[in-house]
């Protein structure tokens, strides 16, 4: 049955359409919470790692980690949970917080925090030869265990590794090429007024938690969460990845429902990009989050500028191809719907009911589509999908019938004709019918 949350967010949707439907994409994810922010570029895609807030969290209650990409910064494609506690870690019993990917050694590593079962908080380790996994545990226990948090990973220009962790303090250490261990001691970071600005944290910095280690050019960043709280966004520079490191200021004031943030930047296809975490989807706070992203624009001395949270997120870099399989779960914005595991190993969006829609950014349809597809699936007597340009009460170009298929997971495709889908628009599919669960989509395609 939907939640509150995924009501309220019919509303949201709704409002949002109408006031302006091209300015509401941040947050980038609507069906679940997200936090913690991880974005790593591979193969021309943005692959972003993120913690789930559970729905109605009223303390941290997260137990898995989930995983998004995008090849134009507007519409995300959700893979579902590629590690949990339950599964992933069984010496683990909590708090699935966040974490980072890196790639080396033709596989993938995630740096992940959890609690040991009866013990302290540790960082672990997963390991996989697609960003996508399947993702399994390196070692069948904690990497390191010192009650820290919040790792972040880089491999410098000489080929050392390191993984930097937080809270209290800031720390980090020297991970062997095999990125599974590591050698020599745990460093702790020198937190003084010079290197992390004066503030209200015990130490007397600014300096809070969720460090995001990397460089650009000839200088070393590392941005992170400061003066709890509500937390804003500082960030600190250096010579080398080991510092010593010079305050630079606040790179996005507290705002929003949450009060702790996370932030991480990344360069993809030319431009830079600033990933955070809010509450601003119906129902958030501080325990149910959700990520943000903003472009930005080094300034000449390498130093960022000022950001603020805005509705609107990043352009759209490019456009999307209707005339190849495109994933249901791929979605600019989406209103009331959640995504679920198909048998065949794919993800489909479902808990569809009236009313409920999705939005893809930035269609690029040309001279013009002829029909509409989609594989479907439905255990009571199904519905409609209309195909709609512009907006969620926009031009309609088509509708398909979508019959009861006598199961969830039973799957045929539908068809219908398309007319006026031309140019380059924003495509909402509007979910409409009975009452109850309607039917839940796999993919689509125009033709």
């Amino acid at each position: 049955m939907h939640s509150f949350y995924a009501r309220l967010l019919l509303v949201l949707g709704t409002l949002l359409a109408v006031l302006d439907t091209v300015q509401a994409d941040n947050p980038i994810i609507q069906s679940i919470y997200t936090a913690d922010p991880a974005p790593i570029v591979v193969d021309d895609r943005v692959y972003l790692l993120a913690d789930h807030d559970e729905n109605g969290s009223t303390t941290y209650n997260m137990r898995d980690w989930r995983l998004f990409s995008s090849a134009d910064m507007a519409n995300w494609q959700d893979h579902g949970v590629i590690a949990s506690i339950a599964t992933t870690f069984p010496w683990a019993d909590l708090n699935a917080w966040a974490g980072q990917i890196i790639a080396r050694n033709n596989k993938f590593y995630m740096y992940l925090p959890m609690r040991r079962r009866g013990g302290n908080t540790a960082i672990g380790v997963a390991v996989a030869d697609s960003i996508t996994g399947p993702w399994k545990d390196a070692l069948g226990k904690p990497l390191l265990e010192n009650g820290r948090i919040d790792p972040t990973v880089w491999i410098d220009d000489n080929g050392q590794a390191y993984l930097y962790f937080a809270n209290p303090g800031l720390f980090y250490v020297k991970l062997n090429t095999d990125m599974i261990s590591y050698s020599g001691s745990i460093v702790e970071v020198s937190m003084n007024v010079a290197s992390f600005g004066s503030g209200r944290e015990a130490d007397g910095t600014t300096f809070a938690e969720g460090p995001w280690v990397y460089k650009r050019n000839n200088l070393y960043y590392v941005v992170y969460a400061a003066n709890c709280c509500s937390e804003d966004i500082r960030y600190s520079t250096g010579p080398s990845i080991m510092g010593p490191w010079t305050y630079r200021g606040v790179v996005m004031a507290s705002a929003g429902k949450s009060f702790t943030n996370h932030p991480a930047v990344i360069d993809f296809k030319g431009k830079s990009y600033f990933f955070y975490h809010n509450g601003a989807l119906p129902g958030g706070s501080g325990y149910t989050r959700s990520i943000a992203v903003e472009s930005f624009t080094y300034n000449a001395d390498g130093t960022i500028p000022l950001l603020t949270m805005t509705n609107a997120g990043a352009p759209q870099i490019g456009t999307l191809n209707p005339y190849t399989r495109n994933e249901a779960e791929t979605m600019a914005f989406s209103s009331g719907v959640q995504t679920q595991a198909t048998l065949d190993g794919g993800l489909a969006i479902i808990n569809i009911e009236i009313g409920d829609y999705v939005k893809v950014a930035g269609v690029a349809f040309g001279n013009g589509a002829k029909s509409f597809y989609a594989r479907v699936a439905s255990a009571t007597s199904g519905g409609k999908i209309e195909v709609r340009l512009g907006g969620v009460t926009g031009t309609l170009v088509g509708t398909c019938v979508v019959p009861g298929t006598n199961g969830w997971q039973s799957w045929q495709v539908v068809t219908c004709a398309v007319s006026g889908a031309t140019g380059i628009k924003d495509l909402y599919l509007k979910f409409t019918g009975g009452s109850g669960y309607l039917f839940n989509v796999d993919y689509w395609q125009f033709a």
